[in-house]
């Protein structure tokens, strides 16, 4: 274990560990489920952050541009699935999302510091001219699309490609429709199934 102050005191944190006080302090207020955020929104999360850091050293001094451009690298190296497991917090959380944002900021300041030799703050760096109440929602927007792409529409292309081979399975089997309570136009089953698939589509 180490030592890690920050301005609300002292905190003990894994030596192996890449996030700070703020994170340890979330872990022990909120040991709720179990489970941490899922990789999709922690990806999200960090993509805004490199974001930040992109518009940040457009803007910032020469002499602190490296620093940003080391918090981008870092994000980039989470982005592409790397030390997922400095994710700990708890997805039950209190707030905004400021205990996982803070998580997002002290991992990154700390491999933006490993790899450039440079100090980086999780605040003041990391987080400038962000808070935790525009960049959780975002993220979880953002991560609301990637699921969406990567997992809804392919599972619904499936199911209407199901739907419509039991449309065509299921097309010499005729029925009476339903309207209200009362027997309507005759229709097949087929029929039917192709309206589940067309209305998917």
């Amino acid at each position: 274990m180490r030592t890690v102050h920050d301005t609300l005191g002292s905190m003990e944190v894994p030596d192996g560990a890449l996030y700070g006080a703020q994170t340890a302090r979330a872990l022990a207020n909120f040991p709720v489920s179990g489970r941490p955020l899922p990789e999709v929104l922690i990806r999200s999360l960090v993509r805004i952050k490199r974001a930040w850091a992109v518009t940040n050293g457009r803007h910032a001094s020469p002499e602190r541009r490296p620093v940003f451009a080391a918090i981008g690298k870092a994000a980039l190296l989470i982005e592409s699935g790397q030390h997922l497991d400095q994710f700990p917090v708890d997805v039950y959380q209190t707030g905004s999302g400021t205990s996982s944002n803070m998580n997002a900021n002290e991992v990154l300041a700390r491999l933006a510091a490993s790899a450039s030799g440079l100090p980086v703050h999780p605040n003041d760096d990391v987080n400038r001219c962000q808070s935790s109440n525009d960049v959780f929602p975002t993220a979880m927007q953002l991560a609301l699309i990637e699921v969406i792409q990567t997992r809804l529409f392919p599972a619904l292309a499936g199911l209407e490609a199901a739907l419509l081979e039991k449309a065509d399975q299921f097309s010499g089997i005729v029925k009476v429709g339903r309207t209200h309570l009362q027997d309507a136009t005759p229709v097949t089953l087929g029929q039917e199934f192709s309206a589940y698939a067309a209305q998917l589509a």
